[in-house]
């Protein structure tokens, strides 16, 4: 396990590195590498439960993270409208709110 954390999955690292080399080593090392699910699979459900769960910090981060692993504009467009009937229409309307500035920045 490294003993430095990375700036760009770590933004905390300076504060709790402990924290930060879990999440560099353990979350997108061991758990996002498993063989059973695809990485795009794994932004696909990622980025719903964070929707769901209102978990709006985190939700930029995993939005851009979905493109990289190849997730379509369009494919999370239809993900948030699919949710605002399961998870309600203030988290999608917020979802649509932060994947449009992702957007614009990504220039997607």
């Amino acid at each position: 396990m490294s003993d430095k954390p990375t700036a760009f999955r770590s933004p905390f690292g300076d504060i709790a590195p402990a924290l930060s080399i879990y999440t560099d080593n353990v979350l997108f090392g061991d758990v996002w590498k498993r063989p059973g699910l695809s990485p795009r699979d794994r932004s696909l459900i990622t980025v719903a439960t964070l929707i769901a769960l209102y978990r709006t910090n985190e939700l930029p981060f995993h939005l851009k993270y979905a493109l990289q692993n190849g997730v379509t504009r369009d494919e999370l467009i239809e993900l948030i409208t699919h949710l605002a009937f399961y998870a309600g229409w203030p988290t999608a309307s917020t979802a649509i709110g932060i994947v449009r500035k992702v957007f614009e920045e990504a220039g997607a």
